[in-house]
């Protein structure tokens, strides 16, 4: 369809409002700010940022956590503490030498291995964010001329649910839990991991609708035992 010019000014003059932003923080309206990029960006665009930052909000978090209740895991790469284990996970490079070149659900899976004697931590994170990543088409700001694929946002929530299964089920050699996450003794209950799990997961699947939806695509929703699942491809589809 052919734009006519009048048409096209109405459309950047539209575009030009969803760039204005108002300053609330004062207790007072403060004048419109116009920020040139958001010409370029749509309103699912928008919420697509804001959902990748959730989501790797809530993972920094998750590692936070899980760092704090297995001190065990950032002892072994000779850290400083856990900020300094954290940073590391989030410093850009999923590259890490004792990973010997796993990463997304690959380096996910490694975490679980009992071949593994690595920070378990760092495995499992590193490959939750690589998949997220991915899923996001390894960027982290998306314009009108981006898009991303409803499949991969799918299969990666379905991945993190298979990661959260493998903490709650896999055991040492002794019995005990390899990760420790969510806290079921009812006197002391702990069920924070799963609610930011489940907070993640939740973004992605409607992330993964909105996407669908704008396309006129559908998802091809897979059905798996949780116990034998297998992590699904969320990188070339």
């Amino acid at each position: 369809m052919r734009l006519t010019s009048a048409t096209l000014l109405l459309f950047l003059a539209f575009l030009a409002i969803g760039g204005c932003a108002t300053d609330f923080r004062s207790g007072r309206a403060q004048e419109p700010r116009f920020d040139p990029r958001y010409l370029a960006k749509t309103e699912i665009d928008r919420v697509i940022d804001a959902s990748r930052a959730e989501v790797m909000t809530g993972l920094r978090r998750l590692a936070h956590k899980l760092y704090r209740r297995n001190p065990w895991e950032w002892k072994k790469g000779g850290r400083l503490g856990v900020d300094t284990a954290v940073d590391r996970l989030f410093a850009g490079s999923l590259d890490f030498p004792e990973l010997g070149g796993r990463r997304g659900g690959n380096a996910a899976l490694f975490a679980f291995s009992a071949a593994y004697q690595g920070d378990r931590i760092l495995a499992v994170m590193a490959g939750l964010i690589g998949m997220v990543d991915a899923a996001f088409e390894h960027k982290d700001d998306f314009y009108v001329l981006d898009n991303l694929d409803e499949q991969k946002l799918y299969n990666c929530a379905r991945n993190i649910e298979i990661a959260v299964w493998k903490m709650s089920s896999t055991r040492n050699a002794n019995g005990g839990l390899l990760l420790v996450s969510n806290e079921l003794d009812p006197n002391n209950p702990n069920l924070s991991f799963e609610r930011e799990f489940g907070r993640i997961i939740g973004l992605l699947d409607f992330l993964a609708k909105v996407v669908a939806d704008k396309h006129g695509r559908s998802i091809t929703r897979l059905t798996q035992s949780i116990a034998t699942a297998v992590f699904l491809p969320v990188g070339s589809l």
